[in-house]
């Protein structure tokens, strides 16, 4: 209940379109049921041969009823279908808020392909959460609570065992289905994330996957988790068949239920004969409102399941937040780290400690040493992806705790080492940076990272799609498109974290030149565990388990 409670509010649904939904729903069950209970008179009175213009009023109502009856239904699907997908839209929009801001730090742990899941399959899985979950339930209340009053109202004993058929099929039957998709509901999410993540990784790989012989391994595992998806399917498809067998038994049983009280109260002159009919499809249609229960109680623990899996994302915190009173940003752009430190909330030891470092508006400094120094971690709290567990990391003598996040990266920029390629053109993958550059403004920021004159020479220019993460571009053709972005961003301090990662040394050397001499006057970290580019600097500070070792001037005149 909780997680339902939770996802509702989470999706806030309009009550007036939820009202709208239920309302045809209940008007499409119980046209259905006036239509067989008329066309039942009406057949049971035309076998007494009475004056064809009696029969006026009922062949008007029937027909009433015939036409009614799909519009009501089209139109409750119409509406109900509208508010489904009105319902998965804010879900996506909530969750991606929600999700958005986790990604700098706090998504550790999970698999691309397990976010992929949730973004996507969980989050259509949850369509079932109002079409099964919330509109026929109130449909049935509504409409069974009027048939059986209509019922009642000709004879009260058909009231009593249609209103016991339908608590039955619409109260016992869902729980059995709840407990029968308790086995294999619990399952089936988790079944299609693990069944996507290995598929995510199977196409990544492939080609690594395919070179060091290890695609039949890969495959065989997709094939098993593919089997396991497969045999819950059977399940649910076994169980589906033995509740809707059980469904029909409860409508069979109470039909005949109220065709015998009928005919009893028929015999003992309590009830005219022609109600029998009438009464026994009344009973009939209204088994149309709890119809659709037992099959949402099935998946309701699978639905309910994604939404756990949801929630249990979208639930974590962040591990930095705005300010609530946030502070203007200051025209100086010293940068500064003034006794920081750094702790991963799961870890005994400090990642980094104590920290003293000071970037004045035009300084280049380089930052090395081994994998696992701390040197990402100061690019985090540089750019305000980490706030420091100690210490404090000042812009212009101003705590980033007291900025808006959105202000301190209009002043401090990271290219970082997996700076991500989107499947577009060379054009729209720098503008990501400023959307509102115009052309001039990006070819200004191609030029600046030496590949221009590469890009527009391409047979459809900045229009050339990169492919898929970059995939149809060179390494280091991506490093400098990247870098393009990184400029086009104007930010007075670029922090470069590893830029010349999975690049040949001479290439990796150009690189860092041009991003050095393009730099003009801005204040530049450089993150590096390589020698190219560190004789460019003014100031070389060799960090060890999260310490600074050494402070080295390579310029004269840098301190």
């Amino acid at each position: 209940m909780k997680t339902l409670v939770a996802l509702l509010r989470m999706s806030r649904l309009p009550r007036g379109r939820v009202a709208a939904s239920v309302g045809l729903g209940t008007l499409a069950v119980l046209t259905g049921v006036g239509l067989l209970s008329y066309a039942g008179y009406l057949i049971s009175r035309a076998a007494e041969r009475p004056p064809i213009l009696s029969l006026g009023v009922v062949i008007v109502a029937v027909r009433f009823f015939g036409l009614a009856r799909p519009l009501a239904r089209y139109f409750e699907r119409l509406t109900s279908h509208d508010l489904a997908f009105r319902l998965l839209a804010r879900l996506r929009v909530a969750f991606f808020t929600r999700l958005e801001p986790l990604v700098p730090s706090r998504l550790e742990g999970y698999r691309r392909g397990d976010l992929l899941a949730r973004m996507v399959g969980d989050v259509e899985a949850l369509q079932n959460l109002f079409l099964r979950g919330v509109t026929p339930p109130l449909v049935a209340l509504l409409a069974g609570a009027i048939a059986v009053a209509v019922c009642a109202a000709y004879l009260p004993a058909a009231g009593a065992v249609l209103a016991a058929g339908l608590l039955t099929g619409g109260v016992a039957v869902p729980v059995v289905a709840a407990t029968a998709g308790r086995r294999f509901g619990s399952r089936q999410a988790s079944a299609r994330a693990e069944l996507t993540v290995e598929l995510v990784e199977l196409l990544r790989g492939a080609p690594e996957l395919v070179v060091l012989g290890a695609d039949r391994a890969a495959l065989a595992r997709v094939a098993a988790l593919d089997g396991e998806l497969a045999r819950l399917s059977r399940r649910e498809a076994l169980a589906s068949g033995f509740v809707e067998g059980l469904a029909a038994t409860v409508v069979g049983l109470t039909v005949t239920g109220v065709l015998a009280v009928c005919v009893a109260a028929t015999a003992a002159g309590a009830l005219d004969r022609i109600m029998v009919a009438t009464l026994a499809l009344l009973s009939l249609a209204s088994f149309e409102a709890v119809a659709p229960l037992p099959a949402a109680a099935l998946r309701l623990r699978a639905t309910l399941d994604s939404g756990r899996r949801l929630l249990a994302l979208a639930g974590r915190e962040p591990a930095v937040l705005d300010p609530v009173a946030p502070r203007g940003l200051s025209p100086a752009c010293d940068l500064a780290l003034e006794g920081a430190g750094f702790a991963y909330a799961d870890e005994e030891s400090w990642d980094l400690s104590g920290l003293d470092l000071c970037l004045t508006p035009g300084q280049r400094v380089a930052l090395v040493g081994r994998s696992g120094a701390g040197k990402s971690t100061i690019a985090g709290l540089l750019v305000r992806f980490l706030d420091p567990s100690e210490g404090r990391v000042a812009l212009g003598c101003v705590d980033l705790r007291d900025l808006r996040q959105r202000d301190v990266r209009t002043r401090v920029t990271l290219d970082s080492q997996d700076a991500y390629l989107f499947s577009t053109t060379i054009r729209e993958n720098v503008r990501l940076a400023r959307p509102a550059a115009s052309d001039a403004g990006i070819e200004q920021a191609l030029r600046r990272a030496q590949i221009w004159e590469w890009a527009s020479r391409l047979p459809d220019g900045l229009d050339t799609f990169v492919g898929e993460e970059g995939d149809s571009v060179s390494g280091g053709e991506r490093r400098r498109i990247a870098l393009a972005r990184t400029f086009l961003a104007d930010a007075p301090v670029i922090v470069l974290d590893e830029p010349t990662g999975h690049l040949d040394p001479q290439t990796a050397e150009t690189l860092i030149a041009d991003a050095l001499r393009a730099a003009d006057s801005r204040s530049v970290v450089l993150i590096t565990h390589r020698p190219e580019g560190l004789d460019l600097v003014d100031r070389v500070i060799t960090l060890s388990r999260g310490r600074i070792v050494s402070v080295e001037a390579v310029r004269a005149g840098a301190s």
